[in-house]
């Protein structure tokens, strides 16, 4: 006991210190990362907006009313450095080009460069972090001269030998992964000394971390060149038109087979999700617009004939340029042609590898339609000289609702590693040293405050362990320690929301469900109650199954679904349903049982089913089996399995007349061998509910026995629990039958179509039998075994008196 103690209290104070430490390391953390949090938690702001007419001495109004400035302006802070008289403007004519942005030029003869002023992150007076850059260089030849040459930024290569068309404009694009130290420096280097440079417009513009892929790495990310930026199913975007300036072309000129392809657009609100796509990431237009299988080919002039695509796909192709360090691809996807969730499942390929399977936009976009989503893919380096990009039905999509949708492109040549100079971020490096730091002294902390508090269970376990015996045959149910129990409870308090089981091999997807019960039409409907609707399906095997769906939001019925997933998948016996297979995707809590051809107990005793009365000899082995798998719940392991909802409806009969105990949503693990009970909140059905249970909150095995007691009860007379309609002495099933068994009038209560069919000793045994089941106190009440066997007793006397009786006929 001693040795306890000293364990106990020194697993606390390593605690404390443990506790002290984490609140350190926390406040550190905190502190480190404010800045980068700040910068993305709130509203992004233009912190970095540069616009540069090259070589014009006045400035310059774009559509969307930005002004670019003179690069020769006293007033900008962008300087331009360069050799004497290497450098000098050139300007033509208005009817050379329509944007006054292309008329004039800077022409360089010498490297030359232009500095950048970029906001100090360490200035207490800016609220400035650092974030991604967007450099777009416009070019257009004014001139016949020999252009080719170089671009660098702060020393890293953009461009080599680069000689830009002389019949229409270039606008390169290229994204700076990190903020360069200040200034920054864009030069140009002619190729040769009888070559030039040159550039008509610049823009360096803060973006958005989201843009990038790899906006959560280490400063060495790639610099990324724009090779594509697609609309597609939609009309060009000019920049005026987009949140960050940029310019869509459509996809016409890259769809493979447009006759296989449907152009869609969407009038309405686009649902931006919470931490998902925002309309940074790609504008409204873009999300509005979409090519989507063609559904329907024309057969005649006015007829439609619907052509099943399941074996086509959208397909483009774009021609791209060599790289050694590969491309990166960001497709956009928006759901604007379900008419409701769930219904649109394809499959996304490039280069005919698969990138996403069975993508499912109702979920990514949090159930909602119209919720942009987009997948970011590298692809490496590329020998065919194209990216071929493909969207195709899922199988998992019905034949009728194939169908695959793309509203966006991009596509970027990667162009190597941003290494800008080695004294980069400082900061965060020591930073990372003493998270580094703290991470390693907590963890070895909290290792040894789970050793001693292991230590201090196993000393615990040693002294109450369950014994059990080895020869006792029971089913593959493990046996439940206190910490399984503790977990079950834990998951069915009300925050916990993710399910989780380790049987996933019973996981069915929600399409197979649907096609079973044909979208849970009313007509396969075989029944109802607390936990929701219950439908019959068939498998495409051709298994019939019956599929329980719970209602949508009940936090009850979650509870109950997590209980039921979690036993079911532990256990297995002849006279319990069996679990085909449960769902949880899009929110639904679906249960997949054996299906049990004649229905509940309860249709054959009484009520409008019209099934035919069953025989005491029926009756009896309904009993005997639902008593055995009780029993069997109440014995397999040391920790019983109590199902606190035993009732006529809950035992279900299969085509063979085979007796199984149903629906453990209420079931709960009972108590160990050292305790006595369960103290717990009541539940259960009314006219079932054991009072003692009702009484004190403590639940036993033997509350299912009471319930039991009920159902032969129920056998017997064939009548509800509680009937209104009887006088009010009679209401109450259990106590009228008490009561007249405790008269000797068994004969009052009996069913009108057993009278004169049944054996006086076997009707005796059996009312002897139900009556001790309903004992008002459990330690008065026969244990599930014992009312097994004086069932399969009272079977014998009824089958030996029935023997005895045909023998006397054949005499």
């Amino acid at each position: 006991m001693l040795s306890e103690t000293m364990l106990v209290a020194t697993a606390s104070l390593l605690f404390s210190i443990f506790f002290l430490h984490l609140i350190s390391f926390l406040s550190l953390l905190a502190a480190v990362s404010a800045a980068s949090t700040a910068g993305e938690g709130g509203e992004f702001s233009l912190a970095v907006n540069y616009l540069l007419a090259c070589g014009r001495t006045s400035s310059v109004s774009v559509d969307g009313g930005r002004i670019f400035l003179p690069d020769s302006s006293s007033s900008s802070t962008v300087s331009l450095s360069f050799p004497r008289l290497s450098s000098y403007s050139i300007s033509t004519p208005q009817h050379f080009h329509p944007t006054p942005l292309y008329r004039s030029a800077r022409i360089f003869r010498r490297p030359s460069s232009y500095s950048f002023p970029l906001p100090s992150s360490s200035s207490s007076s800016s609220s400035y972090s650092p974030s991604p850059l967007v450099l777009r260089l416009h070019f257009l030849p004014l001139s016949n001269g020999s252009f080719s040459f170089s671009i660098s930024v702060s020393g890293l290569p953009l461009l080599s030998y680069f000689t830009p068309s002389c019949c229409s404009t270039n606008v390169l694009e290229f994204l700076l992964p990190i903020s360069p130290p200040s200034p920054l420096l864009l030069s140009f280097t002619p190729s040769s000394p009888s070559s030039l440079a040159f550039v008509n417009a610049i823009e360096l513009l803060s973006s958005p971390s989201s843009i990038l892929p790899f906006h959560d790495t280490a400063p060495a990310s790639p610099v990324l060149q724009l090779l594509y930026r697609v609309n597609v199913g939609g009309p060009a975007i000019t920049p005026a038109n987009d949140t960050l300036w940029r310019s869509w072309t459509p996809d016409s000129s890259f769809l493979v087979t447009p006759s296989v392809a449907n152009a869609v657009s969407f009038p309405g609100w686009i649902n931006y999700p919470k931490g998902g796509a925002t309309p940074l990431d790609a504008p409204k237009p873009v999300y509005s617009t979409a090519q989507v299988l063609n559904l329907e080919q024309s057969s005649g002039s006015n007829s439609f004939v619907s052509s099943s695509p399941i074996n086509s796909n959208l397909t483009w192709v774009f021609p791209i340029p060599s790289s050694n360090h590969g491309y990166f691809v960001r497709m956009h996807f928006c759901d604007i042609v379900s008419p409701v969730l769930n219904q649109l499942f394809f499959d996304v390929y490039i280069n005919k590898y698969s990138v996403s399977t069975d993508l499912d936009l109702s979920f990514q976009g949090g159930f909602n339609l119209a919720s942009p989503y987009y997948i970011d893919h590298f692809v490496g380096s590329n020998v065919s000289g194209h990216i071929q990009v493909d969207v195709g039905p899922s199988k998992r999509s019905l034949p009728e609702r194939a169908n695959a949708i793309l509203n966006g492109l991009e596509i970027y040549r990667i162009n190597g590693a941003a290494i800008f100079h080695p004294n980069f971020r400082k900061k965060e490096l020591l930073a990372v040293v003493f998270i580094g730091f703290f991470l390693g002294t907590s963890f070895f902390l909290f290792v040894l405050v789970v050793l001693i508090v292991l230590a201090c269970q196993k000393w615990r376990s040693q002294r109450l362990s369950c014994p059990i015996d080895s020869s006792a045959q029971c089913s593959p149910l493990p046996v439940f320690s206190g910490n399984s129990y503790s977990r079950i409870i834990e998951m069915a308090t009300p925050r916990a929301v993710a399910f989780s089981t380790s049987n996933l091999s019973l996981k069915i997807p929600l399409s197979e469900i649907l096609l079973a019960t044909n979208y849970f039409q009313e007509q396969f409907q075989i029944g109802s109650g607390g936990f929701g609707k219950v439908y019959k399906g068939i498998l495409r095997d051709g298994t019939p199954i019956a599929v329980k769906r719970g209602a949508r939001g009940s936090q009850q019925g979650l509870q109950e679904f997590r209980a039921e997933v979690e036993l079911l998948t532990k256990i297995r016996h002849r006279h319990l349903v069996s679990l085909i297979g449960y769902c949880t995707e899009q929110s639904e809590m679906i249960l997949a049982y054996e299906f049990m051809g004649k229905g509940p107990l309860r249709s054959h005793l009484y009520g409008a089913n019209h099934n035919p009365p069953l025989s005491w000899k029926q009756r009896l082995h309904v009993c005997i089996g639902s008593a055995r798998g009780l029993h069997y719940l109440h014995t397999c392991s040391c920790q019983p399995i109590i199902h606190r909802d035993v009732k006529s409806t809950n035992i279900l009969i299969d085509e063979k007349y085979i007796a199984k105990v149903a629906d453990f949503g209420l079931s709960r693990m009972g108590p160990h061998l050292n305790q006595t009970h369960v103290s717990t909140c009541v539940k259960g059905s009314f006219g079932y509910l054991d009072p003692e249970y009702f009484k004190t909150q403590q639940l036993t095995e033997k509350s299912d026995v009471y319930s039991f007691g009920v159902v032969m009860l129920e056998v017997l007379c064939a009548r509800p629990v509680i009937d209104q309609s009887l006088p009010w002495e009679q209401i109450n099933l259990a106590e009228w039958s008490v009561h007249c068994l405790n008269k000797g009038n068994l004969d009052r209560i009996v069913d009108p179509c057993l009278k004169g069919k049944v054996d006086s000793m076997s009707l005796k045994k059996f009312g002897e039998t139900a009556e001790r089941c309903l004992a008002q106190y459990g330690v008065d009440r026969p244990a599930m075994g014992d009312v097994l066997w004086n069932l399969e007793y009272v079977l014998q006397i009824h089958e030996s008196k029935h023997c005895q009786q045909s023998l006397s006929q054949q005499c």
